[in-house]
């Protein structure tokens, strides 16, 4: 049933997408060529140039939101999330649209057409519909989260939910029910042999009866969908609870008691038949993970070219201020687990570590030089790190890449730890723009690093981008 309304919502939001985005492209066209509130140098394109191109900006913006995952149900979307990720995905179409249609004047337009310019879309044409595709998008997204909420709270059509498990695995499912009204789902409570005591009134749900009276109570409740939520210890009882829903005619819903196995995203897989759960599942594969590539060899291109003067102004008050290399070069942990060197302006005395070893960086670190203490305030000296990103050892964006000295105790101490290597690490993440860098918590590293693989999106990207330029880059250990 999730599934079914979950495809059901999507299929809305793809056609009205590509409904708005022709709507968006025309009014772009008219307010650019009809209005007169931009003059008109080059003369006027027919609007059967721009209709040419209508069927291909149709197509381009779904495809740039399901890169978004704007398709996808999320836990916990809010409408900034929403904006964020439409913002985004309109970006995306728009660079997507200027590169194909350079594309097809390039190589299929025939020689009349390139000399006419069939397939050229005006640059302030791109720019409007941006904004009006923005516009039009979010605003439709809020009209439609309006009525189903709207629906919802006056009752209708609401599907009446019983959860059998009143434990901690069941307590998760109710949560994440409650905190997606817009599935149209109603919990009428809990089933459990456990009667009493911690099990009571989780939500305001109370407890309905015992699993052997789960028929029973489907029939009085008008129970459309049962979720069994029993620990596997107590598989007798699952069979008990789904043979009963089942001669009921509802839906059986069993949900596995993986939670702590599970850290990233949880997949089901078919192996000729057999379902397979992937329990450490990650969005970065594949298409997306060659999209985010591109981006960071782009940025990092341009970044490199833009800081070259400053990266030679810091060079030379590194070297001309106290003796020994500009650059300081570190091993750290990467991708699977693969070591790579990293590169900082030196803003420590040389061979700083000869007696202590590895060790944490500290606020006042007396092994800073005065410039270096001064590049380490406004974390100047990791711009080195760019070209690792350039090389493809690191990304913009991604958990913090530590010492293998200190990998080998974390991953002893967390079993979760060595997940953060599943992507690549970046300059900056989700851990450092909230505030946990340096010498701060493990335990919350790990937990804002795996919540960042496991939601990982070009939209996510961005906002952390954008709150580091506010929030300051990462204070990483040395």
């Amino acid at each position: 049933m999730v599934k079914r309304y979950n495809r059901l919502l999507a299929a809305v939001h793809v056609l009205s997408d590509a409904v708005l985005a022709s709507a968006a492209f025309m009014l772009a066209y008219l307010l650019r060529f009809e209005t007169g509130l931009v003059p008109v140098t080059k003369g006027y394109p027919p609007l059967s140039q721009y209709l040419r191109i209508l069927p291909v900006i149709a197509i381009l913006v779904p495809f740039a939101y399901h890169l978004q995952g704007l398709y996808r149900l999320r836990r916990g979307r809010s409408r900034v999330d929403d904006f964020f990720a439409v913002f985004v995905g309109t970006v995306l179409a728009v660079i997507f649209g200027i590169v194909a249609t350079l594309y097809f004047q390039a190589y299929y337009a025939s020689p009349a057409l390139k000399e006419v310019g069939a397939f050229q879309v005006s640059q302030i044409v791109w720019a409007v519909f941006l904004v009006a595709n923005v516009a039009l998008t979010f605003g439709s997204r809020e009209v439609i989260r309006q009525l189903l909420e709207r629906r919802w709270r006056a009752g209708i059509g609401l599907k009446r939910v019983l959860i059998a498990g009143a434990g901690d695995l069941g307590r998760v499912v109710v949560d994440r029910i409650l905190d997606h009204r817009e599935l149209g789902f109603q919990i009428v409570g809990f089933i459990d042999d456990r009667a009493g005591g911690d099990y009571l009134g989780h939500r305001g749900l109370p407890l309905l009866g015992t699993l052997s009276e789960v028929s029973e109570i489907v029939q009085r409740e008008r129970v459309d969908h049962v979720y069994v939520t029993l620990p596997l210890e107590e598989h007798a009882k699952t069979v008990q609870v789904i043979e009963g829903a089942a001669r009921e005619g509802v839906d059986v819903k069993v949900v596995p008691d993986l939670l702590e196995f599970i850290a990233l995203r949880a997949r089901l897989e078919d192996l000729d038949g057999v379902p397979i759960i992937n329990i450490n599942d990650v969005p970065l594969q594949g298409l997306n993970s060659a999209l985010k590539r591109a981006i960071d060899i782009g940025c990092s291109a341009i970044a490199l070219a833009v800081l070259a003067i400053p990266f030679a102004i810091i060079a030379l008050a590194v070297r001309l201020t106290s003796p020994g290399p500009v650059f300081y070069r570190q091993e750290r942990m990467g991708l699977d687990g693969r070591a790579f060197t990293v590169y900082k302006f030196r803003s420590m005395f040389e061979d700083a570590e000869r007696e202590t070893g590895p060790v944490w960086a500290a606020e006042d670190d007396p092994r800073c030089t005065p410039v270096g203490r001064l590049l380490r305030r406004f974390d100047l000296d990791e711009l080195p790190q760019i070209w690792n990103v350039l090389k493809g050892d690191m990304s913009l964006v991604g958990p913090r890449p530590e010492r293998p000295y200190f990998v080998e105790q974390f991953k002893q101490r967390y079993p979760q730890y060595m997940l953060r290597h599943k992507v690549r690490a970046g300059i900056t993440g989700w851990a450092q723009v909230n505030g946990w860098r340096g010498n701060t918590s493990i335990e919350k590293r790990i937990e804002y690093d795996l919540y960042y693989i496991g939601n990982w999106s070009l939209r996510l990207d961005f906002k952390i981008l954008w709150l580091t330029l506010f929030r300051g880059w990462i204070k990483p250990a040395y």
